[in-house]
């Protein structure tokens, strides 16, 4: 997978804008005759110029808790070894640690020499969240594709995985992941860079606030 290890190209900042839109509907109807809607993920309708750099002016009380700190890395962001797709990964981890996230990239945070598989799984078990950043790459990739189902293996019910789309068509999106909602990074990658920033800091906000009530519930 040498793939993972290649040189970063220099990183293009097109500018956009992003506009409300809600993607495609699927419905899923039960024996009961219930229904169960799926949408992607729309951004804010309000413009505003790509930018990777702000810092929020105070950092949420989350970020120093313990049980944060118990894992390495607050989300591992997964895409192939493409040029354009380590390009569109790096500059989502760059929003991301400039709002003080913790983030792995597989290229940049392996060690030399080291087993790629061991490095990646250990990688997986030590984040918080998986970020999947799904191309036409990432579908015909071994390792992306083994991180999106190990992720998946955590049953319907987990919340640790994001599924980020940047250039598929609706009709290439993983069967396996119909279900869940989605970023479309392609469309409206400054304000959905900010919802993945969002979504990762209400993870780790409700991971501690449900610590908090178990322990409260124990001391009863």
């Amino acid at each position: 997978m040498h793939g993972w290890f290649q040189k970063l190209l220099k990183s293009r900042v097109p500018s956009s804008t992003c506009k409300q839109e809600a993607k495609v509907t699927q419905k899923v109807t039960s024996d009961s005759n219930s229904s169960l809607s799926f949408t992607s993920s729309s951004c804010s309708s309000s413009p505003s110029p790509r930018t990777t750099s702000s810092k929020p002016t105070q950092s949420p009380p989350a970020l120093s808790s313990p049980l944060r700190w118990s894992l390495k890395y607050d989300v591992l962001v997964c895409h192939s070894s493409d040029p354009s797709d380590t390009e569109e990964a790096v500059r989502l981890v760059s929003f991301l640690e400039a709002h003080s996230l913790r983030c792995f990239l597989v290229h940049r945070d392996t060690c030399p020499g080291g087993a790629f598989s061991t490095e990646l799984c250990e990688a997986v078990q030590n984040s918080h969240l998986r970020a999947l950043l799904i191309t036409p790459n990432f579908l015909q990739d071994e390792w992306c594709m083994y991180v999106m189902h190990q992720a998946l293996s955590e049953g319907p019910m987990s919340n640790r995985m994001l599924p980020l789309v940047y250039n598929l068509p609706h009709s290439q999106y993983p069967q396996e992941l119909k279900f869940r909602f989605y970023f479309d990074l392609g469309k409206h990658p400054d304000q959905c860079y900010s919802r993945v920033n969002n979504t990762v800091l209400q993870y780790l906000q409700d991971m501690v606030k449900n610590e908090k009530t178990r322990l409260q519930h124990g001391q009863l």
